[in-house]
């Protein structure tokens, strides 16, 4: 019977069990930035969930239909009453005028900067924008209140300043989030539409715009979530009040994160000794659940964000 002798490896079957193998050096330091990364990961999610869970813990107890319904209106003491009304509806409606404001101006100038700048102007408005980025939310406040303190006078405090000022700290970031998103559109779609002899502003806008909404959305709702809990320029331009103004035109108006400090300054309430009625602790939980429905409203946000960037986004076949 005839013996069959192995066939010696060929050079391509060795080279290919060289490549196959790994370095036990190399094999080392991707098992150390593995752990790296996911250290990193855990020590961000950390102050996160710590901050989730106390808000949540601290907050539910007062969270109910009652404080997302009633106002401070004659409330006083640590009577077991008060609710988040007012700072909610002020909230709501001076950050839908802020982007009333913002939204169209940063796209505008983002357009402007991406389709059509050139030259020393496109230059100056990217400095410009730079800057504002970087402004202190303070600096903003003042800068609205003395404008309309010259145009209106003394009873200049209003939503519509309190807008403005927001306005003044959302434009860089909706410019800068929309302007990243156009410079993502590839050009082959520009040279496509010039072809068909499409206009160039009309290209911008049923081309360039549509293909880049799902990203400009998203821009603009991190820009609402940087301004919905700004304080500091709140307390200047709009103030406080323990009553519902739903008129962004004229008076004080309440919003969250101005309830939030103003409980929270407010302190431990003294309590007659026996007085059952009064709670010690109660400008503290009011803070604590006017913080959580801030978070819950940033939640939802962002959750009608993403929905309407899915909606918009440019349809592919599969």
């Amino acid at each position: 019977m005839a013996t069959l002798d192995t066939a010696p490896a060929t050079p391509s079957s060795a080279l290919r069990d060289v490549l196959s193998q790994v370095d036990p050096k190399r094999r080392r330091k991707d098992r150390v930035m593995q752990v790296l990364v996911y250290g990193a990961f855990v020590l961000a999610m950390i102050p996160l969930v710590s901050l989730v869970w106390s808000v949540i813990s601290k907050g539910i107890g007062r969270f109910d239909l009652y404080f997302l319904t009633h106002s401070m209106r004659n409330v006083y003491g640590g009577m077991d009453a008060g609710g988040v009304y007012h700072a909610l509806l002020g909230t709501i409606l001076i950050t839908l005028l802020t982007a009333v404001i913002s939204v169209p101006i940063g796209i505008v100038t983002a357009v402007y900067l991406v389709e059509y700048g050139k030259g020393s102007l496109a230059r100056a408005v990217t400095f410009f924008v730079d800057v504002m980025t970087g402004i202190p939310s303070i600096v903003a406040g003042l800068f609205a209140f003395s404008l309309f303190y010259l145009v209106v006078g003394p009873q200049s405090k209003s939503g519509l300043v309190g807008a403005v000022a927001l306005s003044v700290l959302m434009i860089p970031v909706v410019i800068r989030s929309t302007e990243e998103m156009l410079r993502l559109v590839p050009n082959e779609l520009r040279e496509a539409s010039y072809a068909l002899g499409v206009s160039k502003w009309l290209t911008i806008i049923r081309v360039v715009l549509r293909t880049a909404v799902a990203g400009i959305t998203t821009g603009v709702m991190i820009a609402v979530s940087r301004v919905i809990g700004e304080t500091a320029p709140l307390l200047i331009t709009v103030g406080a009040t323990d009553s519902i103004n739903d008129d962004v035109f004229h008076g004080n108006m309440m919003t969250l994160p101005v309830y939030v400090y103003r409980q929270y300054a407010a302190g431990l309430v003294p309590c007659a000794p026996g007085d059952d009625a009064c709670i010690p602790t109660i400008n503290y939980d009011r803070a604590w659940s006017a913080a959580l429905v801030l978070i819950l409203v940033v939640m939802l946000l962002n959750l009608v964000a993403r929905g309407v960037s899915r909606w918009f986004a440019p349809k592919t076949r599969a």
